[in-house]
């Protein structure tokens, strides 16, 4: 399962589409890519009007560019782990006011390319990692007279148990670093 997610990671800048888009399309492009979210043209715009992604271009019905996409994209990333105040704050950190391009520090490009060499350069790491010790497992079953069966499915659960406490564990060292860097945004 973890080779498959690591082979439908991040969508490379380039093969990003160049043309402006209606959000309608943007929305469909976002539910294609993102399995499992539901993007719709209020999220979207609740985000603009909130100030964490950029406004679209004035005056233009095909208004949100490849710079809207990637903000999104990174969003997506985001969304699962941090709330929306969170998620504007880690933003503000590379690009400050998110309606003013001058004020960035480094481009939405160069961001999105460095996110997609982490969390590529993340998911080998985390391929190459044991995250469940079979000899901790046995000793915790051995006196519960498990059948085949019944020793797969508390082996899955305690898989999946430690991922969730290493999820958490990653959320609330997240959730730490922005909220020390708050008052500095």
């Amino acid at each position: 399962m973890s080779k498959e997610i690591s082979q439908n990671t991040i969508v490379p800048y380039e093969d990003l589409p160049k043309y402006d888009l209606f959000l309608s399309q943007v929305i469909d492009y976002l539910n294609d890519k993102f399995e499992g979210e539901k993007y719709t043209n209020n999220i979207v715009q609740n985000y603009i009007k909130n100030e964490v992604i950029s406004k679209p271009e004035d005056g233009k019905k095909r208004g949100y560019t490849k710079l809207h996409l990637a903000q999104l994209v990174l969003l997506s990333y985001m969304r699962p782990i941090l709330t929306t105040e969170e998620i504007k704050k880690v933003f503000r950190l590379a690009f400050n006011e998110i309606n003013d391009g001058d004020d960035d520090i480094i481009s939405w490009e160069k961001a999105y390319k460095i996110f997609s060499d982490i969390q590529e350069d993340s998911f080998q790491e985390f391929l190459s990692k044991e995250h469940f010790d079979e000899k901790k497992f046995r000793e915790i079953t051995k006196d519960m007279n498990l059948e085949t069966k019944e020793e797969e499915r508390i082996k899955v659960f305690f898989l999946v148990m430690t991922l969730i406490c290493q999820a958490s564990a990653v959320k609330k060292l997240v959730q730490k670093i922005v909220a020390t860097y708050e008052d500095d945004v």
